[in-house]
């Protein structure tokens, strides 16, 4: 058991609703957390807003080493997801004796209904038929059936086995490849270039890191294949995005759908907000209070954790 002064959390940078959750689960006998109802903290404000507490839980601000050197009595970084490296260095962290602690699986049921929700509207045009309604035409297209469709999971972790789970109750046929060798039930695990080769649909499921920054490359996309619907929910930054416009504009590819973008928010008048046969989202796959509370309940038992050690 913890001795000496009672160990403080500061939530840095919540949003109204993760605020409201965080408030609600937090329990009487939790160690102190700070809410700060600011989601756009600039990161050369942390060490004045952390002052001495040994926890920052941190959702989406940048916290480059040099600031954590002046946050004196920091200890321990609590991300509110899986992509602390988007946002921080761990390992430079860790040799200032601070430890970054991720949370796993809070929204994978979330992020891959996003995805299978995507894949239904790319595969039916619904948001180019949406657009052209708006702006007073009758714009129709054919739209295409997947019942009976390949689906091809690029990566199989919580999300992308809650994918398989729904779209083998979609009647579709799917495929699976991932870096380390799994085994599933009514899934069958190939090898990329043929996953690529056979899907219909291909959705991406990887973490990003080092390894899978720009891991699906011009010469990958190209061999989808011809039509496919590409879906993303998953990170920007592993998709040559580039490539993946061309190819949709080219007609290589059918439509593509994304949740995710290597520069967020995206700039006003950036290429993908002009490519026409696309369907995209906010980042907002994993924003559901089944969710939000999954998600901040693990945080919160991070701290619990931290300060019983």
């Amino acid at each position: 058991m913890r001795k000496g002064p009672v160990m403080r959390a500061i939530f840095v940078d919540a949003n109204p609703t993760l605020a409201e959750v965080a408030e609600r689960l937090h329990r009487a006998d939790d160690i102190p957390v700070q809410v700060n109802r600011n989601p756009n903290v600039k990161p050369a404000e942390l060490p004045a807003l952390l002052g001495d507490a040994e926890i920052a839980i941190i959702d989406h601000t940048h916290l480059p080493t040099d600031i954590a050197k002046q946050c004196k009595g920091l200890k321990h970084v609590v991300f509110l997801g899986t992509g602390a490296r988007s946002y921080m260095n761990p390992e430079e962290l860790a040799e200032l004796g601070i430890e970054v602690h991720i949370i796993k699986g809070y929204g994978d049921t979330a992020v891959a209904e996003m995805a299978f929700a995507l894949m239904w509207a790319a595969a039916k045009g619904l948001t180019f038929m949406d657009r052209g309604i708006r702006a007073g035409r009758w714009d129709r297209t054919d739209g295409v059936e997947l019942t009976g469709k390949t689906v091809g999971l690029i990566g199989y972790g919580g999300i992308g086995a809650e994918m398989a789970r729904l779209c083998r109750g979609a009647g579709m046929r799917v495929l699976a490849w991932n870096r380390t060798k799994r085994d599933a039930e009514g899934v069958t695990f190939v090898d990329l270039d043929t996953l690529l080769a056979e899907s219909h649909v291909v959705s991406l499921h990887l973490l990003l890191n080092d390894e899978t920054r720009g891991f699906l490359s011009a010469d990958k996309i190209a061999k989808m294949r011809k039509g496919a619907i590409f879906i993303n929910t998953a990170r920007g930054a592993i998709t040559d995005e580039a490539a993946l416009a061309k190819a949709v504009e080219s007609g290589a590819l059918r439509q593509i759908g994304l949740d995710v973008f290597a520069e967020e928010p995206l700039p006003a008048g950036h290429f993908l907000s002009k490519v026409e046969n696309s369907t995209l989202a906010a980042h907002s796959a994993f924003r559901t209070p089944e969710a939000s509370d999954n998600l901040i309940e693990a945080a919160l038992n991070h701290c619990r954790r931290i300060s019983r050690a």
